[in-house]
């Protein structure tokens, strides 16, 4: 007998959760093919792999909302790829969901779209430019993302477009309240609810009747988000999400610490560009929703002046409407991600451990985006969607691509951080223009050291730099062995300012700095943290520094999990602007750092004693 056919009767006969579909499986009928399972896993089952014969229709289903004015419900697009053996033999199979704002496509950057950086702290910006989006798409595919590797294995792909973007009704509100809604509209039609139309201002209902009623969701980045989204809603049927590099507030995306701080690579980027970055939907609603959305919600609540934390910010933030959340998770994020840092992940991650929702967490060592290896993601939707009982969730918490591992070899670790890891204080010594000491010893007369801002002079050349009046720098001795931090760094600042407001950046480098061309991402930077001076008390609450004055500022690098080599130092650098990351100021602020109040903790494996064998011989 075929051995597949063998473990599908086994996990049948084992797991009464298949008994859904067929009691028994002719192989020499594809009509009635049955999904495969082995090792835990979904398997390709060759009459699900015919492409030509895959059923692909679109529809429209209902939300609760209206926000595009004209007094109906918005209706959001939705297509659906299913093997054909969902239409006439009552195969049912799970519904593995993809939503996005950019299916449709996304406007072209022009001089002026981004916002201009280059002005004083707490000026009023110069305006920018608003462009517009030109539709693209073609009915009944909105997107062909993840299909061929889900509907083989026995799951239906379905994808929608956001509100106000492509052929769904309503506005983008980048992070608002319909863009959690509208998914949890499209989960409840797959889950049974009588919500979906076959147009969109029709009254003929068409059902998802193919659809087991357990809905999976994944995506990366902005896709990644609405996974997220949906499940703080807390709708029943999305039983299982894999969130990639997702954006969990929009505060951290485009603020850090109080301080106006672009993502990377998208200097002067800010929550009303992407609005304007994503808006295809129907031509004649985007004047409503500009005036109502942009030029008004986002006018009033984003604040390019203060950078603070407020309610505009707040209602964008996912960590606060996760009580309702259900889901299990399993995150994937890159430690190097300079666009959505890899805190978005963690924060989230730390919250639904501590809610006990079933939790995994996957980080890699390079940049943007990167899912977890596919086998994985398969067993995550496994137990979840098909109701396999593959022993998923007893796995480790935390899989942790090393510095040269392959992206598909993860290391497992109990959790992330490191539960093995404790805080190493260090305190830096004098000399940081040209280079200061970092140890756990505190100097005895750790004085003043001063640093002038100039944003013309990259992070990189600073770091770089053996002598530079435009930052401090601050190293360990050479490492005689491997220090492995995970989890994050906090820094404690206590400063003063010649202005009424400055740029705060530190990095934490691995010394000395690799120049080689296609240096490994790991080599260089370790993790990286911005703050505003004038948020000292608090990310919702700044006022103008007096110059002169010291203040103390204490805040959190991005999270981490590295090993740094022998024969490098850690290297504490502290300058004003960042040309990557802030906005630039006229150059010359000086930033006065009282030494005796400054101090570095690093989350070291091992803890203190281990960071003190590394540097034995």
């Amino acid at each position: 007998m075929n051995i597949k056919l063998i473990t599908l009767f086994l996990l049948t006969a084992l797991f009464p959760a298949q008994r859904s579909f067929s009691q028994s499986q002719n192989t020499n009928d594809p009509s009635k093919a049955l999904p495969v399972f082995e090792n835990g896993e979904a398997q390709i089952v060759d009459a699900f792999n015919t492409p030509d014969q895959w059923i692909r229709h679109d529809l429209w289903v209902e939300t609760e909302f209206d926000t595009d004015g004209d007094g109906k419900p918005d209706r959001m697009h939705v297509s659906v790829t299913r093997p054909y053996q969902t239409e006439k033999n009552g195969l049912k199979l799970p519904v593995v969901y993809v939503s996005s704002p950019y299916f449709a496509g996304t406007a072209k950057d022009a001089d002026g779209f981004f916002w201009n950086v280059q002005h004083e702290l707490g000026a009023t910006p110069p305006p920018r430019i608003h462009v517009e989006v030109e539709r693209r798409g073609v009915r009944p595919i909105i997107s062909n993302s993840h299909i061929k590797e889900w509907v083989p294995r026995g799951y239906i792909v379905v994808h929608s477009s956001s509100p106000g973007t492509g052929l769904s009704q309503g506005s983008p509100t980048v992070g608002g309240d319909n863009e959690s809604l509208a998914p949890k509209a499209v989960i409840e039609w797959l889950s049974g609810k009588n919500n979906g139309y076959t147009t969109p201002d029709g009254q003929e209902h068409v059902t998802a009747f193919w659809s087991t009623g357990k809905v999976g969701m994944t995506g990366t980045s902005y896709n990644g988000t609405l996974p997220l989204a949906a499940a703080t809603t807390g709708v029943n049927a999305l039983k299982a999400i894999i969130p990639i590099a997702p954006n969990t507030s929009y505060y951290h995306y485009y603020r850090s610490n109080g301080l106006i701080r672009s993502p990377g690579g998208y200097l002067g980027e800010d929550i009303d560009v992407l609005y304007d970055f994503i808006h295809s939907g129907d031509e004649s609603k985007r004047p409503y929703n500009n005036e109502k959305i942009r030029d008004t919600e986002m006018a009033n609540g984003m604040d390019r002046i203060t950078g603070d934390y407020n309610e505009f910010w707040a209602g964008r933030d996912y960590l606060n409407d996760m009580d309702s959340m259900k889901a299990a998770l399993f995150m994937s994020h890159g430690f190097n991600d300079w666009n959505v840092m890899p805190e978005h992940s963690y924060r989230i991650y730390a919250k639904a451990k501590e809610m006990g929702l079933p939790v995994q967490i996957y980080y890699h060592q390079k940049g943007h985006g990167g899912p977890p290896p596919m086998s994985m993601m398969n067993q995550w939707f496994t137990k979840y969607l098909h109701g396999i009982d593959n022993g998923v969730e007893n796995n480790k918490k935390a899989w942790i691509v090393r510095e040269k591992d392959d992206a598909s070899t993860p290391t497992a670790y109990d959790d992330f951080p490191n539960p093995t890891a404790g805080q190493v204080v260090l305190f830096p010594g004098k000399g940081g223009n040209k280079l200061g000491l970092l140890s756990m010893e505190k100097s005895k007369s750790p004085g003043i050291e001063m640093l002038t801002d100039n944003h013309t002079i990259s992070g990189s050349d600073l770091a770089k730099s053996k002598m530079s009046q435009n930052r401090l720098l601050y190293t360990t001795s050479i490492l005689q062995k491997p220090v492995h931090l995970s989890g994050t760094s906090t820094i404690t600042i206590k400063l003063s300012s010649s202005k009424p407001a400055a740029n705060l950046s530190v990095w934490l480098v691995s010394l000395p700095w690799n120049n080689e061309e296609g240096a490994p991402i790991t080599e260089n930077i370790i993790t990286r943290g911005w703050a505003d001076p004038q948020n000292y008390y608090s990310i919702s609450e700044s006022s103008p520094l007096t110059p002169g004055k010291f203040y103390e500022l204490k805040f959190n690098l991005q999270p981490d999990d590295q090993v740094i080599p022998a024969g490098q130092q850690i290297g504490l650098m502290i300058f004003s602007s960042d040309q990557e990351f802030t906005l630039w100021p006229e150059p010359g602020t000086t930033l006065s750092i009282d030494m005796g109040g400054t101090m570095l903790s690093l989350p070291v494996v091992g803890g203190k004693e281990a960071f003190i064998e590394a540097f034995r011989r």
